[in-house]
């Protein structure tokens, strides 16, 4: 039989990350590929007497259907956090639980953009995002990124070049895939120029409490006067990426049809899992455990950066993440990146090629994202020499 299938999925690729994944099933692989939060990180013992704690005193609730827009105390508990650690939620937001963050960006695009709108994005951007806005037919246009964030001319330029724009999707704080995070100043202008150009901003935070050096820069949704602002995030990073719970800030009619599109898509997030969340998030344990989390990130990213600085050829550039999981380093045009990626994972250590990230698939790259996280101690000073090695053409 021939398959005929849809044109939104006929020509989308598999997320690189999640193909790589299957590859890392090798005990011996080195995964800097990953993304995945750091195994140790995950309260375990809080999770098992919670669950067996709500399975006893409510279980019906927990095994019954649910309501869309998440159960009411965690959906209370999210927002009071919000407003309390961020500063985000006005008299026309409101908040919903969502089934990961990943989940958010995509019922966002659902709901704001029809087929052929356009998304302008930071190039290079996440996968999870580029594919969600490709898989309900939106067309990206990439911005490039400095240092500081999204290059603010090329922005307008874009805004200026598509007057159908729906969304600006960005990740300002400890950005994926470069570890970076926008200056506050460039905070502002976005906004100002989203509401110039009438668009709304997608700001996606997953790693915003994952802060373990500098100092905090306010949201873009926590500037938020005018309805302009979308605003995800997740419990992944900071709980359990498998309870998969994330949740959404947003003007309430905005939100409104997301509830809608989420309904069709899942009914409503396990409920099981958010009574979980919500006992820790309400618990006493929920501040140790975040500075737990980003003491263990802050020694992690470090002792990899150290690693780098001693091992990597100078002529190699790298980012210094003051938070979240990932870091980009940017190869010198005599090191061709394919062939680079491909030795080391020949020598069991596992890199993205920055190819993944591009907002236009077919354009080039030169760099590669590292995680931090989900490699030992032991891994990361193992994977780094021998990536040191490749890099300086030495026989392994």
């Amino acid at each position: 039989m021939e398959y005929r299938i849809s044109n939104k999925l006929a020509n989308l690729a598999p997320s690189a990350i999640r193909e790589i994944f299957k590859s890392l099933t090798d005990p011996e692989i080195i995964a800097f590929a990953a993304g995945n939060p750091a195994a140790e990180s995950f309260p375990v013992d809080f999770i098992r007497n919670a669950a067996a704690e709500v399975l006893n005193d409510m279980p019906i609730t927990a095994l019954q259907y649910g309501i869309t827009e998440g159960q009411p105390g965690l959906r209370k508990a999210t927002a009071q956090r919000l407003s309390q650690v961020f500063g985000i939620g006005r008299e026309f937001d409101d908040t919903v639980i969502v089934t990961g963050g990943q989940q958010g960006i995509e019922l966002a695009c659902k709901t704001m953009c029809n087929e052929g709108d356009v998304v302008i994005s930071e190039n290079p951007s996440f996968i999870g995002a580029l594919n969600a806005f490709r898989s309900n037919g939106a067309r990206i246009v990439g911005v490039d990124v400095d240092d500081d964030g999204m290059n603010l001319e090329k922005l307008e330029a874009a805004l200026r070049a598509n007057p159908e724009a729906k969304l600006i999707y960005i990740i300002p704080t400890f950005q994926n895939p470069m570890g970076i995070t926008t200056s506050l100043e460039k905070r502002k202008a976005i906004y100002a120029l989203a509401k110039k150009y009438n668009v709304m901003i997608l700001e996606d935070n997953p790693y915003g409490e994952l802060r373990f050096s500098g100092e905090s820069v306010p949201t873009i949704k926590s500037m938020d006067e005018d309805g302009i602002v979308i605003y995800c995030g997740s419990y992944s990073k900071v709980l359990s990426s498998g309870l998969r719970l994330g949740f959404v800030c947003a003007p309430k009619p905005v939100l409104s049809k997301m509830i809608v599109a989420k309904q069709v898509e899942d009914v409503h997030t396990n409920v099981l899992s958010q009574l979980i969340c919500q006992r820790f998030v309400t618990s006493d344990r929920f501040e140790p455990h975040l500075e737990s989390v980003r003491a263990l990130y802050r020694r992690k990213c470090g002792l990899m950066l150290e690693e780098m600085d001693k091992c990597f050829p100078k002529d190699v550039k790298f980012t210094r993440p003051e938070g979240g999981l990932f870091l980009w380093c940017t190869l010198p045009k005599k090191i061709e990146l394919n062939g680079f990626v491909k030795t080391a994972l020949a020598n069991k250590v596992a890199v993205v090629p920055g190819l993944a990230f591009n907002c236009d698939p077919a354009a080039p790259s030169d760099s590669f994202r590292m995680n931090y996280s989900t490699p030992s101690d032991e891994q990361i000073v193992r994977g780094v020499r021998i990536l040191g090695q490749i890099l300086r053409g030495e026989t392994l």
